[in-house]
Protein backbone atom coordinates (compact mmCIF):
# COMPACT_ATOMS: atom_id res chain seq x y z
CA UNK A 1 0.00 0.00 0.00
CA UNK A 2 1.17 3.39 -0.87
CA UNK A 3 1.62 5.94 2.20
CA UNK A 4 -0.61 8.05 0.97
CA UNK A 5 -3.39 5.52 1.14
CA UNK A 6 -2.05 4.39 4.70
CA UNK A 7 -2.02 7.54 6.21
CA UNK A 8 -6.04 7.56 5.10
CA UNK A 9 -6.40 4.22 6.68
CA UNK A 10 -4.68 5.28 9.63
CA UNK A 11 -7.18 8.38 10.20
CA UNK A 12 -10.28 5.99 9.55
CA UNK A 13 -8.63 3.58 11.93
CA UNK A 14 -8.63 6.67 14.49
CA UNK A 15 -12.15 8.04 13.96
CA UNK A 16 -13.51 4.75 14.72
CA UNK A 17 -11.49 4.95 17.96
CA UNK A 18 -12.85 8.30 18.51
CA UNK A 19 -16.49 7.15 18.08
CA UNK A 20 -15.96 4.51 20.94
CA UNK A 21 -15.58 7.55 23.28
CA UNK A 22 -18.08 9.46 21.79
CA UNK A 23 -18.92 11.37 25.17
CA UNK A 24 -22.58 12.36 23.66
CA UNK A 25 -23.50 8.62 23.53
CA UNK A 26 -20.99 7.29 26.28
CA UNK A 27 -23.48 9.63 28.91
CA UNK A 28 -26.90 9.03 27.26
CA UNK A 29 -27.07 5.24 27.58
CA UNK A 30 -26.94 6.11 31.26
CA UNK A 31 -29.64 8.75 30.97
CA UNK A 32 -32.61 6.15 31.74
CA UNK A 33 -30.96 5.30 35.27
CA UNK A 34 -30.47 9.07 35.85
CA UNK A 35 -34.75 9.74 35.43
CA UNK A 36 -35.21 6.36 37.28
CA UNK A 37 -32.84 7.31 40.12
CA UNK A 38 -34.06 10.89 40.72
CA UNK A 39 -37.82 9.37 40.38
CA UNK A 40 -37.37 6.22 42.33
CA UNK A 41 -35.51 8.14 45.05
CA UNK A 42 -37.95 10.61 45.63
CA UNK A 43 -35.42 14.01 44.89
CA UNK A 44 -37.22 17.09 44.34
CA UNK A 45 -33.94 19.08 43.02
CA UNK A 46 -31.27 17.51 40.14
CA UNK A 47 -28.26 19.93 39.93
CA UNK A 48 -26.19 19.44 36.73
CA UNK A 49 -22.18 20.16 37.05
CA UNK A 50 -20.38 19.24 33.74
CA UNK A 51 -16.42 19.63 33.76
CA UNK A 52 -13.81 18.79 31.69
CA UNK A 53 -12.72 19.07 27.59
CA UNK A 54 -15.94 16.75 27.01
CA UNK A 55 -18.20 18.88 29.28
CA UNK A 56 -20.16 20.38 26.47
CA UNK A 57 -21.34 16.98 24.57
CA UNK A 58 -21.76 15.11 28.06
CA UNK A 59 -24.32 17.71 29.35
CA UNK A 60 -26.19 17.89 26.09
CA UNK A 61 -26.64 14.20 26.44
CA UNK A 62 -28.07 14.47 29.79
CA UNK A 63 -30.40 17.58 28.59
CA UNK A 64 -31.92 16.22 25.66
CA UNK A 65 -32.93 12.91 27.81
CA UNK A 66 -33.69 14.36 31.02
CA UNK A 67 -33.83 18.29 30.66
CA UNK A 68 -37.25 18.53 32.01
CA UNK A 69 -35.59 17.18 35.98
CA UNK A 70 -33.13 19.65 36.16
CA UNK A 71 -33.22 22.41 38.73
CA UNK A 72 -29.72 24.26 37.47
CA UNK A 73 -26.26 23.18 36.23
CA UNK A 74 -23.27 24.57 35.58
CA UNK A 75 -20.82 23.63 32.26
CA UNK A 76 -16.70 24.31 32.33
CA UNK A 77 -15.11 23.47 29.26
CA UNK A 78 -11.74 24.46 27.40
CA UNK A 79 -11.44 27.32 25.38
CA UNK A 80 -12.82 26.16 21.63
CA UNK A 81 -14.66 23.38 23.22
CA UNK A 82 -18.13 24.61 23.49
CA UNK A 83 -20.62 25.29 20.73
CA UNK A 84 -22.68 28.82 20.21
CA UNK A 85 -25.76 26.52 20.80
CA UNK A 86 -27.04 26.97 24.08
CA UNK A 87 -28.23 23.64 26.32
CA UNK A 88 -30.98 24.61 27.99
CA UNK A 89 -31.74 28.37 29.68
CA UNK A 90 -31.47 26.15 33.27
CA UNK A 91 -27.69 25.98 32.18
CA UNK A 92 -24.81 28.53 32.52
CA UNK A 93 -21.85 27.83 30.09
CA UNK A 94 -18.52 28.86 30.56
CA UNK A 95 -14.71 28.16 29.12
CA UNK A 96 -11.57 28.40 30.87
CA UNK A 97 -8.06 27.28 30.67
CA UNK A 98 -6.07 24.27 30.36
CA UNK A 99 -3.74 22.89 31.04
CA UNK A 100 -2.81 25.68 33.71
CA UNK A 101 -5.80 27.11 35.33
CA UNK A 102 -7.08 30.43 34.73
CA UNK A 103 -9.37 33.17 36.43
CA UNK A 104 -12.47 32.23 34.45
CA UNK A 105 -12.07 28.68 36.02
CA UNK A 106 -11.55 29.75 39.07
CA UNK A 107 -14.65 32.54 38.65
CA UNK A 108 -16.38 29.90 37.35
CA UNK A 109 -15.69 26.96 40.22
CA UNK A 110 -16.64 29.36 43.07
CA UNK A 111 -19.80 29.30 41.01
CA UNK A 112 -20.01 25.52 41.39
CA UNK A 113 -19.49 25.37 45.28
CA UNK A 114 -22.12 28.28 45.85
CA UNK A 115 -24.48 26.20 43.62
CA UNK A 116 -23.55 22.93 45.53
CA UNK A 117 -23.75 24.99 48.90
CA UNK A 118 -28.34 24.67 47.95
CA UNK A 119 -28.14 21.15 47.85
CA UNK A 120 -29.48 18.97 50.56
CA UNK A 121 -30.93 15.19 51.43
CA UNK A 122 -33.64 16.00 48.71
CA UNK A 123 -30.91 17.16 45.95
CA UNK A 124 -29.46 14.83 43.07
CA UNK A 125 -25.87 16.15 42.26
CA UNK A 126 -25.33 14.57 38.46
CA UNK A 127 -21.57 15.69 38.12
CA UNK A 128 -19.92 14.87 34.33
CA UNK A 129 -16.62 14.89 34.69
CA UNK A 130 -13.89 13.97 31.89
CA UNK A 131 -10.21 14.64 31.15
CA UNK A 132 -9.19 18.37 31.88
CA UNK A 133 -11.34 18.70 35.01
CA UNK A 134 -8.22 19.06 36.95
CA UNK A 135 -7.07 22.35 35.79
CA UNK A 136 -10.85 23.54 34.67
CA UNK A 137 -12.52 22.67 37.88
CA UNK A 138 -9.85 24.47 39.96
CA UNK A 139 -10.43 26.63 43.95
CA UNK A 140 -6.93 26.84 45.57
CA UNK A 141 -6.99 25.82 48.83
CA UNK A 142 -7.20 27.47 51.67
CA UNK A 143 -4.21 30.77 51.72
CA UNK A 144 -3.21 29.47 47.98
CA UNK A 145 -3.88 31.81 45.21
CA UNK A 146 -4.34 31.04 41.44
CA UNK A 147 -0.80 32.74 40.33
CA UNK A 148 0.94 30.04 42.51
CA UNK A 149 -1.13 27.21 41.68
CA UNK A 150 -0.29 28.08 38.06
CA UNK A 151 3.50 27.93 38.75
CA UNK A 152 3.57 24.32 40.49
CA UNK A 153 1.58 23.21 37.63
CA UNK A 154 3.99 24.62 34.91
CA UNK A 155 6.72 23.64 37.12
CA UNK A 156 5.55 19.75 37.37
CA UNK A 157 4.78 19.15 33.19
CA UNK A 158 7.90 21.00 32.29
CA UNK A 159 9.46 18.68 34.30
CA UNK A 160 7.81 15.55 33.12
CA UNK A 161 5.56 14.59 35.81
CA UNK A 162 3.31 12.06 34.56
CA UNK A 163 -0.65 12.37 34.76
CA UNK A 164 -0.82 10.71 38.92
CA UNK A 165 1.74 12.58 39.76
CA UNK A 166 0.73 16.11 38.94
CA UNK A 167 -2.69 15.23 40.43
CA UNK A 168 -1.55 14.07 43.75
CA UNK A 169 -0.01 17.58 43.78
CA UNK A 170 -3.03 19.16 42.53
CA UNK A 171 -5.51 17.46 45.08
CA UNK A 172 -3.53 18.55 47.93
CA UNK A 173 -3.69 22.36 46.91
CA UNK A 174 -7.43 22.54 46.06
CA UNK A 175 -10.73 22.92 47.65
CA UNK A 176 -12.42 20.92 45.17
CA UNK A 177 -10.46 18.13 44.23
CA UNK A 178 -9.36 14.45 46.10
CA UNK A 179 -13.33 14.12 47.70
CA UNK A 180 -13.79 17.76 48.34
CA UNK A 181 -16.27 18.13 45.51
CA UNK A 182 -18.68 15.40 46.83
CA UNK A 183 -17.58 16.84 50.34
CA UNK A 184 -19.42 19.98 49.60
CA UNK A 185 -22.51 18.32 47.62
CA UNK A 186 -22.78 15.72 51.26
CA UNK A 187 -25.63 15.54 52.58
CA UNK A 188 -26.99 15.22 48.69
CA UNK A 189 -26.62 12.13 46.54
CA UNK A 190 -23.92 12.98 44.02
CA UNK A 191 -23.84 10.77 40.48
CA UNK A 192 -20.88 10.85 38.56
CA UNK A 193 -20.62 9.77 34.94
CA UNK A 194 -16.31 9.78 34.08
CA UNK A 195 -14.81 9.74 30.70
CA UNK A 196 -11.38 8.20 31.72
CA UNK A 197 -8.49 9.85 30.35
CA UNK A 198 -6.01 8.16 32.90
CA UNK A 199 -4.05 4.89 32.86
CA UNK A 200 -5.78 2.29 34.44
CA UNK A 201 -9.29 4.57 35.12
CA UNK A 202 -8.46 5.02 38.41
CA UNK A 203 -11.33 7.18 39.53
CA UNK A 204 -9.27 8.89 42.15
CA UNK A 205 -6.81 9.51 39.35
CA UNK A 206 -9.31 11.23 36.66
CA UNK A 207 -9.86 14.82 36.82
CA UNK A 208 -7.98 14.77 40.31
CA UNK A 209 -10.61 12.40 41.89
CA UNK A 210 -13.39 15.31 43.19
CA UNK A 211 -15.87 12.62 43.81
CA UNK A 212 -13.69 9.57 45.05
CA UNK A 213 -11.97 8.54 47.79
CA UNK A 214 -8.35 9.79 48.00
CA UNK A 215 -5.86 7.10 48.44
CA UNK A 216 -2.34 9.94 48.60
CA UNK A 217 -1.51 12.20 51.29
CA UNK A 218 0.46 15.65 51.81
CA UNK A 219 3.58 13.59 51.89
CA UNK A 220 3.08 12.18 48.86
CA UNK A 221 2.64 15.47 47.42
CA UNK A 222 6.00 16.95 49.39
CA UNK A 223 7.75 13.35 47.54
CA UNK A 224 6.38 14.41 44.14
CA UNK A 225 7.97 17.55 44.00
CA UNK A 226 10.78 16.29 45.27
CA UNK A 227 11.30 13.83 42.87
CA UNK A 228 11.20 16.31 40.55
CA UNK A 229 13.87 18.55 41.76
CA UNK A 230 11.56 21.52 42.08
CA UNK A 231 11.40 22.06 46.15
CA UNK A 232 13.66 25.30 45.53
CA UNK A 233 11.64 26.57 42.94
CA UNK A 234 8.15 26.09 44.26
CA UNK A 235 6.13 28.46 45.40
CA UNK A 236 6.82 29.23 49.39
CA UNK A 237 3.18 28.84 50.50
CA UNK A 238 2.59 25.93 48.86
CA UNK A 239 5.62 23.90 50.38
CA UNK A 240 4.18 25.56 53.67
CA UNK A 241 0.54 24.32 53.78
CA UNK A 242 1.93 20.80 52.09
CA UNK A 243 4.24 20.90 55.38
CA UNK A 244 1.39 22.03 57.45
CA UNK A 245 -0.57 18.76 56.33
CA UNK A 246 1.88 16.48 57.41
CA UNK A 247 2.27 17.65 60.92
CA UNK A 248 -1.99 17.21 61.13
CA UNK A 249 -2.80 20.92 60.83
CA UNK A 250 -4.68 20.26 57.99
CA UNK A 251 -7.59 18.05 57.15
CA UNK A 252 -6.93 15.40 55.18
CA UNK A 253 -8.41 14.66 51.38
CA UNK A 254 -11.96 12.54 52.12
CA UNK A 255 -10.40 8.50 52.47
CA UNK A 256 -12.53 5.46 52.02
CA UNK A 257 -14.51 4.93 54.48
CA UNK A 258 -15.62 8.47 55.23
CA UNK A 259 -19.34 8.73 55.67
CA UNK A 260 -19.57 11.08 52.51
CA UNK A 261 -18.96 8.52 50.03
CA UNK A 262 -22.41 6.23 51.01
CA UNK A 263 -23.70 9.35 49.18
CA UNK A 264 -21.15 8.91 45.95
CA UNK A 265 -21.90 6.57 42.58
CA UNK A 266 -18.99 6.96 40.60
CA UNK A 267 -19.62 5.40 36.49
CA UNK A 268 -17.01 5.07 34.01
CA UNK A 269 -18.99 5.42 30.90
CA UNK A 270 -15.74 5.77 27.83
CA UNK A 271 -12.12 4.47 28.42
CA UNK A 272 -9.60 4.45 26.37
CA UNK A 273 -9.68 0.99 26.48
CA UNK A 274 -12.62 1.25 24.67
CA UNK A 275 -10.96 3.84 22.07
CA UNK A 276 -8.52 0.87 21.15
CA UNK A 277 -10.72 -2.05 20.72
CA UNK A 278 -12.89 -0.53 18.56
CA UNK A 279 -9.84 0.72 16.14
CA UNK A 280 -8.68 -2.77 16.20
CA UNK A 281 -12.17 -4.03 14.72
CA UNK A 282 -12.16 -1.47 12.65
CA UNK A 283 -8.53 -2.20 11.61
CA UNK A 284 -9.38 -6.13 10.71
CA UNK A 285 -12.99 -4.84 8.82
CA UNK A 286 -9.77 -2.82 6.63
CA UNK A 287 -7.48 -6.27 5.75
CA UNK A 288 -5.25 -6.33 8.84
CA UNK A 289 -4.42 -8.41 11.16
CA UNK A 290 -4.74 -5.82 14.07
CA UNK A 291 -3.49 -6.24 17.29
CA UNK A 292 -3.82 -3.99 20.66
CA UNK A 293 -0.55 -3.85 22.47
CA UNK A 294 -1.59 -2.16 25.27
CA UNK A 295 -4.23 0.97 26.22
CA UNK A 296 -1.67 2.06 29.33
CA UNK A 297 1.06 3.18 27.93
CA UNK A 298 3.16 5.16 29.53
CA UNK A 299 6.61 6.73 29.69
CA UNK A 300 9.00 9.22 28.19
CA UNK A 301 7.49 9.78 24.70
CA UNK A 302 10.60 9.68 22.29
CA UNK A 303 11.50 6.50 24.16
CA UNK A 304 8.59 4.91 23.73
CA UNK A 305 8.74 6.04 20.08
CA UNK A 306 11.42 4.47 19.67
CA UNK A 307 10.58 1.24 21.04
CA UNK A 308 7.70 1.41 18.65
CA UNK A 309 9.73 1.55 15.74
CA UNK A 310 11.96 -1.36 16.22
CA UNK A 311 9.20 -3.10 17.06
CA UNK A 312 8.03 -2.34 13.76
CA UNK A 313 10.98 -3.00 11.50
CA UNK A 314 11.03 -6.19 13.39
CA UNK A 315 8.10 -7.53 12.07
CA UNK A 316 8.36 -5.59 8.73
CA UNK A 317 11.73 -7.51 8.29
CA UNK A 318 10.01 -11.09 9.13
CA UNK A 319 8.34 -11.51 5.93
CA UNK A 320 4.74 -10.98 6.75
CA UNK A 321 2.04 -12.36 4.39
CA UNK A 322 -1.02 -9.67 5.38
CA UNK A 323 -0.86 -6.19 6.56
CA UNK A 324 -0.28 -5.65 10.36
CA UNK A 325 -1.52 -3.04 12.52
CA UNK A 326 -0.54 -2.42 16.17
CA UNK A 327 -2.86 -0.46 17.57
CA UNK A 328 -1.30 1.15 21.43
CA UNK A 329 -3.25 3.87 23.49
CA UNK A 330 -1.89 5.39 27.14
CA UNK A 331 -0.44 8.59 27.89
CA UNK A 332 3.67 9.73 28.04
CA UNK A 333 5.36 12.39 29.15
CA UNK A 334 7.76 15.12 27.41
CA UNK A 335 10.59 16.11 29.80
CA UNK A 336 11.38 19.56 28.58
CA UNK A 337 14.72 21.25 27.93
CA UNK A 338 14.57 23.18 24.84
CA UNK A 339 12.56 25.71 24.03
CA UNK A 340 10.49 24.51 20.92
CA UNK A 341 6.37 23.83 20.51
CA UNK A 342 5.34 20.87 20.47
CA UNK A 343 3.36 17.90 22.70
CA UNK A 344 4.03 13.72 23.32
CA UNK A 345 2.09 12.55 20.11
CA UNK A 346 4.17 14.44 18.05
CA UNK A 347 7.45 14.10 19.94
CA UNK A 348 6.91 10.51 19.87
CA UNK A 349 6.17 10.52 15.96
CA UNK A 350 9.86 12.57 15.39
CA UNK A 351 11.60 9.67 17.27
CA UNK A 352 9.54 6.75 15.39
CA UNK A 353 10.85 9.05 12.38
CA UNK A 354 14.37 8.92 13.06
CA UNK A 355 14.00 5.26 14.19
CA UNK A 356 12.56 4.35 10.81
CA UNK A 357 14.47 6.49 8.27
CA UNK A 358 14.75 5.11 4.64
CA UNK A 359 12.30 2.01 5.40
CA UNK A 360 9.19 1.65 3.17
CA UNK A 361 6.17 0.38 4.16
CA UNK A 362 5.75 1.45 7.82
CA UNK A 363 3.28 4.31 8.61
CA UNK A 364 2.55 6.00 12.14
CA UNK A 365 0.03 8.21 13.94
CA UNK A 366 0.13 9.23 16.67
CA UNK A 367 -2.70 11.63 18.14
CA UNK A 368 -4.31 13.09 21.25
CA UNK A 369 -7.94 11.75 20.89
CA UNK A 370 -9.20 14.78 22.30
CA UNK A 371 -7.73 17.00 19.42
CA UNK A 372 -4.72 18.31 20.86
CA UNK A 373 -0.88 17.74 21.46
CA UNK A 374 0.45 19.75 23.94
CA UNK A 375 -0.20 24.05 23.42
CA UNK A 376 -0.77 23.59 19.57
CA UNK A 377 -3.50 23.47 17.14
CA UNK A 378 -2.43 19.82 16.35
CA UNK A 379 -3.52 16.64 17.63
CA UNK A 380 -0.19 14.73 16.65
CA UNK A 381 1.37 13.82 13.51
CA UNK A 382 2.16 11.00 10.94
CA UNK A 383 6.01 9.24 10.29
CA UNK A 384 7.00 6.87 7.91
CA UNK A 385 10.25 5.99 6.71
CA UNK A 386 10.68 9.21 4.27
CA UNK A 387 9.90 11.61 6.82
CA UNK A 388 13.33 12.38 7.88
CA UNK A 389 14.14 12.73 4.34
CA UNK A 390 11.73 15.27 3.67
CA UNK A 391 12.99 17.30 6.72
CA UNK A 392 16.23 17.28 5.31
CA UNK A 393 15.55 18.37 1.92
CA UNK A 394 14.04 21.30 3.35
CA UNK A 395 17.29 21.84 5.12
CA UNK A 396 15.98 20.64 8.70
CA UNK A 397 17.97 19.21 11.11
CA UNK A 398 15.14 16.13 12.69
CA UNK A 399 17.63 15.31 15.92
CA UNK A 400 18.36 18.90 16.26
CA UNK A 401 14.49 19.62 16.89
CA UNK A 402 13.96 16.40 18.47
CA UNK A 403 16.56 18.03 21.13
CA UNK A 404 14.49 21.09 21.18
CA UNK A 405 11.34 19.96 21.68
CA UNK A 406 10.27 21.51 18.74
CA UNK A 407 8.67 18.45 16.44
CA UNK A 408 5.09 20.72 15.80
CA UNK A 409 7.57 23.32 13.73
CA UNK A 410 9.72 20.29 12.20
CA UNK A 411 5.98 18.60 10.80
CA UNK A 412 4.31 21.20 10.19
CA UNK A 413 6.95 22.43 7.42
CA UNK A 414 6.49 18.74 5.88
CA UNK A 415 2.99 19.18 5.83
CA UNK A 416 2.64 16.18 8.13
CA UNK A 417 0.70 17.71 11.21
CA UNK A 418 -2.28 15.67 11.72
CA UNK A 419 -5.16 18.46 12.91
CA UNK A 420 -8.69 17.49 13.82
CA UNK A 421 -9.81 20.41 15.54
CA UNK A 422 -11.12 19.82 19.30
CA UNK A 423 -12.90 16.31 18.73
CA UNK A 424 -15.22 16.67 21.97
CA UNK A 425 -13.98 13.57 23.57
CA UNK A 426 -10.35 12.73 25.47
CA UNK A 427 -9.55 9.24 26.59
CA UNK A 428 -5.53 9.90 26.56
CA UNK A 429 -3.46 9.11 23.60
CA UNK A 430 -3.82 6.71 20.67
CA UNK A 431 -0.91 5.07 18.45
CA UNK A 432 -1.46 3.37 15.36
CA UNK A 433 1.01 1.55 13.15
CA UNK A 434 0.64 -0.14 9.50
CA UNK A 435 3.10 -2.06 8.74
CA UNK A 436 3.41 -3.49 5.19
Amino acid sequence: MEDGINKKLAIDIFNSALHAADPYESVRIHTDYIVSTYHNEKFNKLFLVSFGKAAFPMARAVIDSAGDIITSGIVITKYGHATKTDLSNKINIFEAGHPVPDENGFRVTKNIINLLKKADRQTLVVSLISGGGSALLTAPYQRITLNEKQSITELLLKAGANINELNIVRKHISGVKGGRLAERAFPAKTLSLILSDVIGDRLDVIASGPTSPDKTTYQDALDVISKYNLTDRSPQKILSLLKDGTKGKLPETPKEGNPIFEKVENIIVGSNRMATDAARIKASELGFDAFVISSEIQGEAKEVGSLFAKKAIEIRRSNVRKPICLIAGGETTVTVKGNGTGGRNMEMALSFALEIDGIDGITFLSAGTDGTDGPTDAAGAFADGQTVKMAKAKGLDPEAYLKNNDSYNLFDKINELFITGPTGTNVMDIQIILIA
